[in-house]
């Protein structure tokens, strides 16, 4: 079974910042055919085809730092850098934490290796402890790319687990990640957070797509989660930035080799699509 291993764990621990407990961060192996690309989606989430040898893979659940301790949560490179009011917090929110995960999952041991359910309740955490950063570590951004990772995982574990609430938790992750993704971009155009602070923008682990990639998420949520504003004529604004942002995105595309072909018949297609919506809505009014 030992050549069937998809992870193994660092050989130096890290030292939670929040609890100083000690633990053993799991990562994925690299190669040996491990994971199988297939299809982007219409969100740039890439999917995976199933491997005979090692089953379903799902690297999204291997990239934050659990403590198992208190919960504390993050991305690796924000993980030790906390300054003493952030941590005095995520001191105080550690019930906070445990309730939320126990409410939704049960007990769950962030010591064992990581499945489907842990991976998913990682993001939920995520989401929790990065309300608690300051601004240098663009807390934003975090939000914003881990409630979109989070609806993902559990619109995943609601395919394995239909009996359970996992669909209506990825429908609500979806609603947040439609609201970072909104107030990302003025955080970004009026540089109220670092941009080199958000690492890799995602919204995949597989590739960064970069200021373009956040252009065109905010756009698809925009179009699934931003049509079910009850006010219209909020609703007609909301899309009608996405436009600008999108008609930005393609002429940036256009006079750059550097823009993926597919992102750009994406973004034409969301372009039409919301130029429709549009239509429809302002004949209404």
């Amino acid at each position: 079974m030992e050549n069937k291993k998809i992870t193994f764990r660092q050989k130096n621990p890290l030292t939670c910042p929040v609890c100083r407990h000690q633990f053993y961060r799991e990562e994925m192996f690299t190669g040996g055919g491990r994971l199988i690309a297939d299809r982007l989606t219409d969100e740039l989430r890439r999917e995976y085809k199933e491997s005979k040898k090692y089953g379903k893979i799902y690297p999204l659940v291997y990239l934050l730092n659990v403590c198992p301790s208190c919960l504390y949560t993050s991305y690796p490179k924000d993980f030790e850098n906390l300054k003493d009011p952030e941590i005095i917090k995520l001191q105080t929110s550690k019930a906070a934490r445990s309730g939320a995960i126990e409410k939704f999952f049960g007990v769950l041991d962030f010591s064992n290796d990581r499945n489907l359910e842990l991976g998913a309740a990682s993001y939920m955490l995520a989401v929790d402890c990065y309300n608690s950063r300051e601004k240098y570590a663009a807390p934003t951004f975090k939000k914003a790319v881990s409630s979109l990772r989070g609806a993902w995982l559990f619109n995943d574990l609601s395919k394995e687990y239909p009996e359970k609430n996992y669909k209506k938790i990825s429908l609500f992750f979806y609603k947040k990640a439609y609201e970072y993704y909104l107030r990302l971009l003025d955080v970004l155009q009026s540089g109220a957070e670092p941009a080199d602070a958000a690492g890799n923008m995602g919204p995949d682990a597989d590739k960064n797509w970069g200021y373009e990639g956040i252009l065109y998420v905010s756009a698809i949520l925009t179009v699934k989660f931003g049509a079910r504003e009850k006010d219209v004529n909020k609703k007609i604004e909301n899309f009608n930035t996405s436009k600008k942002y999108l008609s930005r995105l393609f002429g940036i595309g256009k006079s750059s080799k550097s823009t993926p072909s597919d992102l750009l018949e994406k973004t034409r297609i969301l372009y039409d699509k919301i130029n429709e919506l549009l239509k429809e809505w302002e004949d209404a009014v």
